[in-house]
């Protein structure tokens, strides 16, 4: 388990990249307002509009995702929680907390929940 000065540095990380996708979120929300405003003069700018509007609502959507998952990170800092596989209840080694600081799962679990995902999305 990773200690209270680990813990920390990590809660450093999560909190900057927090702000960093908050910015994000908000920029690419104003990109596609600004998207909304142009105007069409033919179906070549109706297409390219609607591929833009559909890269930043993309963009947006897994960056909230992302964001979703740090602040269940901080709330799990906060309850003592943190570095704990959701799955299988082992610690995750620090050295995918630190590759990944928002990790909910350890690599073994994170394999089989990817499989099943895979399974599932085929179905």
């Amino acid at each position: 388990m990773p200690n209270k000065s680990q813990i920390d540095e990590l809660k450093i990380i999560l909190l900057a990249r927090r702000e960093s996708i908050l910015a994000n979120i908000n920029n690419s929300r104003a990109n596609i307002d600004e998207l909304k405003g142009q105007e069409i003069n033919d179906d070549l700018d109706y297409a390219e509009l609607v591929s833009d509007s559909f890269t930043e609502g993309m963009i947006a959507n897994h960056q909230l995702e992302e964001f979703k998952q740090i602040e269940d990170s901080l709330v799990k800092i906060s309850k003592g929680t943190y570095g704990i596989c959701d799955m299988c209840g082992v610690v995750i080694p620090l050295g995918r907390l630190k590759a990944k600081p928002f990790a909910k799962f350890c690599t073994e679990c994170r394999t089989v929940y990817e499989h099943e995902s895979v399974k599932r999305a085929k179905n």
